[in-house]
């Protein structure tokens, strides 16, 4: 069976419910969400996010899978700050036991971006933080996501994500989180050649390590490294390429999450209303 969901919201006052009652009115079978708001560390106990109503809720709607991704502000490549590297350490620990509390397998983490010390520095970094993160935490795995190089971010070649499950020791913990909106920004041709992209990720790190996919199309060029996700059948990959990722048969089992954007809302101007529903059952 396919899996496949979105990006849901979790707020008060019925949390983690709230998420799971989100999920389903997209007909989703899978969904992403954040412990808290992805720009800070403000989180509240696992015991109020009303873990288990939520649960119960998935499950009667045979849904039995979730994922859920670190904070933006985690940043375990910066060396030029110390501070910022120990607060990422400390917080992608708590994150992971979070994560785990409330029942998912898979943390998904950007990186990280070297602001200027350069790739090898800031993947060294990247190195030391996870083998820190994963010592502390003996339960969960941290799915690297694959990046469209904007600035000075780690992880837009498979290489560079290579390099990382080169230096972890407990790399058995480690998988990949593949954004398609990323990989195009990237460079990789996945509109035309999606098999041999895929064949290139195999060899360097092993397409098994692929935990979860990203479904989004690009507002750009491939190569641009920008990163700005369309609406399905919207931008530069298209509908064909995006459906035929979603249903490849490598792939059937993981998890694809959309994050595309919100749209206007046609009876509230200045509003916008979320696209998942019409997406999840366009690519079906």
């Amino acid at each position: 069976m396919i899996l496949l969901g979105s990006h849901v919201s979790m707020n008060a006052p019925d949390f983690f419910l709230g998420s799971a009652k989100e999920a389903v009115s997209y007909g989703a079978n899978t969904l992403m969400l954040y412990t808290g708001a992805p720009q800070n560390t403000k989180r509240r106990p696992v015991e109020e996010l009303k873990v288990g109503e939520g649960w119960t809720c998935l499950h009667e709607h045979d849904i039995r899978e979730i994922v859920i991704h670190a904070p933006y502000i985690i940043n375990l490549a910066n060396t030029v700050k110390p501070e910022i590297f120990e607060l990422a350490v400390q917080f992608l620990t708590l994150e992971l036991k979070r994560s785990t509390a409330m029942g998912s397998k898979i943390l998904i983490l950007h990186p990280g971006a070297h602001v200027g010390a350069g790739v090898d520095a800031g993947t060294q970094s990247v190195i030391k933080g996870l083998n820190e993160v994963l010592d502390a935490c003996p339960d969960g795995m941290i799915a690297l996501e694959t990046m469209a190089g904007k600035g000075s971010e780690i992880g837009r070649t498979f290489e560079e994500l290579a390099a990382i499950y080169d230096g972890v020791v407990q790399n058995n913990r480690l998988r990949v989180c593949f954004d398609t909106c990323h990989i195009h920004d990237a460079g990789y041709d996945i509109v035309h050649d999606f098999d041999s992209v895929i064949g290139q990720f195999d060899r360097l790190i092993g397409k098994d390590q692929i935990a979860v996919f990203h479904i989004n199309d690009s507002k750009n060029e491939r190569g641009s490294h920008k990163d700005r996700h369309a609406n399905i059948g919207e931008g530069f990959i298209g509908f064909d390429a995006l459906h035929a990722i979603v249903h490849h048969a490598d792939f059937v089992s993981v998890p694809k999450i959309l994050e595309t954007p919100y749209r206007p809302d046609p009876e509230h101007p200045g509003q916008t209303l979320p696209p998942y529903k019409e997406e999840i059952a366009l690519l079906r």
